[in-house]
């Protein structure tokens, strides 16, 4: 493959053409197999790539690979922290504690959970084109979006137990609907203690060194017994050696390499700073509630390590875009695409100027953000009765709408996945309810205090506190019958309850509908069809042998396992058992649980416990199965290093690293920590 084009078409900063051999998330119908041949000496057959692709699992917000032919599934443990606290009660805290079973039966379903497997995809880009030629602006949005909603409800017509999803690849280039076998009862099987897999905690995540145990097992289920799942990942026990060949399938999150110049300063100067200023104070305030006492600490765990981990990850974002070298990268990268366009007029002639068109939207993107943000992407901010009342709100007006003048979440072919999140028996804390609400609408207070209209609408004559306090105290919705009710019974019921969280988001509905339109007729629109016609030019110029942005869909990367350098340091690609003891202290976030001190004499202090690859990976990517050449799972991926953080919007193979589990320590830590010999054979086949 001639790399030059690849690198200016996914506007990568790279260092030397080396750097860039291991770049790419790659869709399965287009992986570079001659690339990987050049590059790590590997084949990689149809039959190989069929196998993977079929063992290969998306789970809500990550990814995961069934290892067994009973439907056995391995993750990692942060994917799965918003169960285990679920399924905790008073005498067992399964997010501190773990989860352990001895047989089948011990198996509990964790509410709310689904797991997606790939079937099949079409690629349906010229249906969409067509449903969208000559319209512009909101009109092409309309039209593009009731396509696509078209697409899904003909792939998925009749055939139960499946989930499809039309999805934009190259920014509008190309669209493909997605088919997933879908499973409802997914069961937890195993976790460690927190202790064991966030060992380290928040100052060695997005870091190496790290010693953690970050992985853990669900199970499919189907109509109440384990899923039988022939095509499933063998399971290594081998510890990876440098240099070896790696491979990660998975579903990586968002990536926006091929936003434009403009779009990337907006997000440098205007949303990134106001997420990071947020998350930093919602930091502060979840460590303050943390240390009323022990249980407040337990409580608020979950929620901590969100707010954490995300503030490491904008944070690596706004390092990346405020690096001088890396944003004269992009710029050149746009220039190189434009000039080339130049040149053919007819190809100008076609695609305009939209570069120019998408700078100007910025401006409205800068004067309508906060507002926007506040009202309609962070509104609630990580509550679950906020949530839920505007989902219940809004699909309630939808069904009395026609599809074309419907929020595009709440199509027809939508709302059965609305429902089985809404109605999920998934528990409540209501203090933290109240401190999310709290803390969003002093945010909000603070952002739109100089429109006293809208302001109004949302706080009215209440306090922050005291609004929080009614609306968490009165609401209802914690019961999943209720929410049920309220689901079936439509608008009238909607509009009937006297709910003090419906009643509210009721209240400010009319203002947020409006935020949204206005977002979408001055930013949303004016980009989607501009970016559609770069992809176009794009494709002209450079072809269609580049992978797209990330998408939450399955995609594969290539890789080895390898360290890095980084202003004269070199970082090695492997810890150990033997490491982790000498890395604990005694004292959190180094202290080691009883059970891993009971264990130390009976562990292999050399068993290659973390290891870091070449892999290309985002957000997304946690839990995805790490591939030797044979197709045996060596590891799951659990974080990437710090430079892996601007991997939202380039690559860098010359430090961007993913951090894995190694299966080896995972089958060591089974058998002589935590005694699940019974876990071990089912994964060796015995």
């Amino acid at each position: 493959m001639n790399r030059v084009p690849l690198i200016s078409l996914a506007f990568s900063l790279m260092i030397s053409g080396a750097a860039a051999a291991d770049e790419g998330m790659w869709t399965f119908d287009r992986v570079p197999v001659a690339a990987v041949k050049a590059a790590h000496g590997v084949d990689i057959s149809p039959a190989w790539l069929s196998r993977v692709s079929a063992a290969s699992v998306r789970i809500p917000g990550c990814s995961a690979s069934v290892v067994s032919r009973d439907g056995l599934v391995l993750t990692n443990n942060h994917c799965v922290r918003t169960c285990l606290v679920a399924l905790s009660t008073p005498a067992a805290d399964h997010l501190q504690d773990g989860f352990l079973t001895a047989v089948r039966e011990d198996e509990k379903t964790c509410p709310g959970m689904t797991a997606e497997v790939l079937v099949s995809s079409r690629d349906v880009t010229a249906e969409i084109q067509a449903a969208t030629a000559g319209k512009t602006g909101e009109a092409f949005v309309g039209a593009r979006e009731t396509a696509m909603v078209a697409a899904e409800s003909e792939a998925c017509r009749d055939i139960a137990e499946s989930r499809c999803q039309t999805v934009s690849l190259h920014r509008g280039g190309r669209f493909v609907v997605y088919r997933y076998h879908r499973y409802d009862d997914v069961r937890m099987v195993f976790a460690p203690e927190f202790s064991a897999a966030f060992f380290g905690g928040d100052p060695d995540n997005f870091n190496f060194p790290r010693y953690g145990m970050d992985a853990a097992f669900l199970r499919l289920y189907a109509q109440g017994r384990p899923a039988r799942t022939p095509a499933f990942l063998p399971w290594s026990v081998k510890s990876p050696v440098a240099g070896e060949a790696t491979f990660i399938s998975g579903n990586p999150g968002s990536t926006e390499r091929q936003l434009t110049v403009s779009q990337l300063q907006a997000l440098r100067d205007v949303s990134l700073p106001a997420a990071l200023v947020q998350l930093a104070e919602l930091r502060g305030r979840l460590v303050e509630y943390s240390r009323r006492d022990e249980a407040a600490q337990r409580r608020a765990a979950d929620a901590l390590f969100t707010t954490e981990n995300s503030f490491k990850v904008y944070s690596g974002r706004q390092m990346s875009l405020t690096d001088p070298a890396f944003m004269e990268a992009k710029r050149q990268a746009e220039a190189e695409l434009r000039a080339r366009v130049a040149a053919d007029p007819a190809l100008a002639a076609a695609i305009g100027d939209p570069w120019a068109e998408i700078a100007t939207a910025q401006q409205a993107y800068a004067r309508d953000y906060m507002t926007f943000r506040q009202l309609e992407t962070d509104a609630g901010r990580g509550s679950k009765l906020f949530s839920w009342a505007r989902t219940i709100v809004r699909a309630a007006q939808a069904r009395t709408e026609s599809a074309e003048d419907r929020l595009p979440e709440f199509a027809d072919s939508r709302l059965p996945a609305q429902a089985r999140r809404l109605t999920a028996a998934v528990p409540v804390d209501t203090d933290l309810e109240r401190l999310y609400l709290e803390f969003w609408l002093l945010k909000t207070r603070e952002a739109l205090g100089a429109d006293p209209a809208v302001l109004d609408i949302v706080l009215g004559r209440e306090s922050p506190d005291a609004l929080a306090d009614r609306l968490v105290a009165g609401s209802r919705l914690a019961d999943p019958a209720v929410r049920q009710a309220l689901w079936d019974g439509g608008l009238a019921a909607v509009q009937a309850s006297d709910d003090p969280m419906i009643r509210y988001v009721l209240s400010i509905e009319v203002a947020a509908r409006a935020t949204r339109k206005v977002w979408g007729i001055t930013v949303t629109d004016p980009t989607s069809e501009a970016a559609e016609r770069i992809a176009r030019a794009r494709f002209a110029v450079y072809g269609d042998t580049a992978y797209p942005d990330a998408t939450f869909t399955l995609r594969l990367s290539y890789g080895k396992v390898a360290g890095w350098s980084w202003r004269g340091r070199d970082t090695g690609p492997f810890t150990t058992f033997g490491g982790l003891y000498a890395r604990a202290t005694g004292a959190a976030p180094y202290a080691l649980a009883p059970r891993w001190i009971a264990a130390r004499a009976r562990l292999d202090p050399d068993t290659v416990y973390d290891f870091t690859t070449t892999n290309d990976i985002i957000g997304g990517n946690s839990g995805s199965p790490v591939i030797n050449a044979r197709g045996e799972v060596i590891g799951t991926v659990f974080d990437g290093n710090i430079h892996s953080l601007a991997g939202a919007y380039g690559y860098d193979g010359a430090v961007n690293r993913a951090v894995v589990v190694s299966t080896a320590a995972i089958t060591e830590a089974l058998r002589k920590v935590y005694g699940r010999d019974a876990l071990v054979k089912e994964l060796l086949g015995r």
